[in-house]
């Protein structure tokens, strides 16, 4: 079958979905939404934004003054860590129950003006030993059993303030998209005593075809399900559960792979590439669990410039999800961007 014009299903043995692959609709003239481009200047410091040093936060709370990275609990939290419990059911039918946890936010940088790929690699070490430092600590917490860490970069993915600065919302259950994945990563581990993420990315190192960027600790590529344009999966080479279970060399090389792929993001259309990233990671409920894999994915919604996004509509949202540029496009496509930020190339220059 010819995966490059064909129409064509793929499968996602993470969550036992299907993603539908279109790829002769990418040749299609688009006359839809166009996104704002947010290529602003930004000032390195601005008086007004409540995440920079020094500042007042809408809770009242005045931040250090920070010269690294600055971590605080939510002041608009999505979880509480203590409520009243309980829960709700009628017919069978409808049903609820409390749910509590601790909802943080981490500032990567004092420095307003900047993001991940503008950031140095030793800074983005330290980004590394944070996430690492909350997820050991909240995880912990006998009323906590899943920790999800994530970024949502620009406006176009809901973020409400520029500074560079993600979240991270821990809980008292494992919310729907990890368990899936733990669901399916265990089936395979107990089948094949191996995890389901090296034996894929085993397949993947035969032609590298999918592959974006690499070193010696860490893969990045484009998943043979992916389903934003451009989505990418960054993969430990070494089967590790967690970010604790990280050696020096492998946070190194996570700081690394991370600047390399999120230059090549913004180098793609020149601007500062809006997406959604997160870690999936073991539960912390004190179990061991063998079949997972630690992985990061990206998932950015700009689909062919820097103001054209994909949306889930129609077709995505009742029935199946769908793209029209195949992965390997996608792959190609990045793996052929400079590795230097376009921004200091212009300086350069």
């Amino acid at each position: 079958m010819d995966l490059t014009s064909q129409p064509h299903r793929r499968f996602n043995p993470l969550l036992d979905e299907w993603v539908l692959v279109s790829p002769h609709r990418a040749k299609r003239p688009w006359q839809g939404q166009q996104e704002k481009d947010e290529a602003e200047a930004r000032p390195a410091y601005d008086p007004t934004c409540y995440l920079c040093p020094g500042n007042k936060r809408t809770s009242g709370e005045v931040n250090p003054p920070y010269e690294h990275q600055f971590v605080f609990d939510n002041d608009f939290a999505a979880l509480l860590p203590q409520g009243e419990a309980g829960s709700y059911e009628e017919g069978g039918l409808l049903r609820a129950e409390a749910e509590t946890g601790h909802c943080r936010v981490i500032c990567f940088s004092p420095r307003h003006d900047l993001t991940l790929p503008e950031m140095p690699v030793s800074e983005i070490r330290r980004v590394v030993d944070v996430w690492t430092d909350e997820f050991r600590t909240l995880g912990a917490d006998p009323n906590i059993n899943y920790v999800q860490i994530f970024e949502n970069k620009g406006f176009v993915m809901g973020c409400s303030n520029p500074h560079p600065h993600g979240q991270i919302w821990s809980e008292r259950t494992v919310p729907d998209l990890p368990a899936k994945e733990a669901r399916a990563q265990k089936a395979y581990f107990e089948k094949n005593g191996r995890t389901l993420l090296s034996d894929y990315l085993a397949i993947e190192e035969k032609t590298k075809t999918r592959f974006v960027v690499e070193n010696d600790t860490w893969v990045v590529l484009v998943p043979f399900w992916a389903v934003w344009p451009f989505e990418t999966l960054v993969l430990p080479r070494r089967a590790v559960q967690d970010l604790t279970q990280l050696n020096d060399q492998e946070r190194d090389g996570l700081a690394d792979i991370l600047s390399q792929l999120t230059i090549r993001y913004d180098n793609l259309f020149e601007i500062s590439f809006p997406y959604s990233a997160g870690f999936h990671q073991r539960p912390t409920d004190g179990q061991d669990y063998p079949e997972w894999h630690l992985h990061m994915h990206f998932l950015p919604p700009l689909l062919r410039s820097a103001t054209v996004k994909k949306f889930m509509v129609g077709y995505e949202l009742l029935a199946n999800a769908q793209r029209d540029i195949t992965p390997e496009q996608a792959a190609e496509r990045l793996r052929a961007l400079p590795s230097v930020h376009y921004k200091a190339a212009q300086v350069a220059k």
